[in-house]
C-alpha cells in the first residue's frame, strides 16, 4: 500500500515537510554515465482503478554534491559542451508529479552516487 501525500488544503494538506516514512521507496547506487530506470507502480492508496488518475509525488534524494539528471518517459542524459541546449533531463529535481506507468530515468554525471526515490500517492 502506498503512503498518501495529502495535497488537499481543505483537509490539512499541502505542507511537504514532516512526511511519514514512505512505503514505496527505491534506492540504487549509480555508476558514472549508467542510466537506471524505475517504472511507477500501477496503483496507489487512493484506490482509483483508472491508471490515468493514479498520481504520485516522486521525492528524490541524492548523495551530497553529486549531479544526477532525471527524465520521465525519456532517456536521461548528461549535458555536453559549453552551450545551453534543449533537454528532457533536469538536474537534481527535488520532487515531481508522476503517473502510474511512467518510467523515471536517472543518470549520474559523477563517478558514482547514491539515489533514493520515494513515491507518495496523491489525489486530485
Amino acid at each position: 500500500m502506498a503512503t498518501q501525500y495529502v495535497i488537499n488544503k481543505f483537509i490539512n494538506g499541502v505542507n511537504g515537510f514532516g512526511l511519514k516514512f514512505c512505503a514505496n521507496t527505491y534506492t540504487t547506487t549509480l555508476g558514472a554515465a549508467t542510466e537506471a530506470t524505475l517504472t511507477v507502480p500501477g496503483s496507489s492508496a487512493v484506490g482509483v482503478a483508472n491508471t490515468d488518475k493514479n498520481k504520485f509525488i516522486a521525492v528524490f534524494s541524492y548523495e551530497a554534491a553529486k549531479n544526477v539528471y532525471v527524465a520521465v518517459n525519456a532517456t536521461a542524459a548528461v549535458p555536453v559542451g559549453g552551450t545551453l541546449a534543449a533537454s528532457t533531463s533536469e538536474l537534481n529535481p527535488q520532487a515531481k508529479t508522476v503517473n502510474a506507468g511512467d518510467v523515471i530515468h536517472i543518470i549520474c554525471a559523477d563517478a558514482s552516487t547514491d539515489v533514493s526515490i520515494a513515491l507518495y500517492a496523491v489525489q486530485e
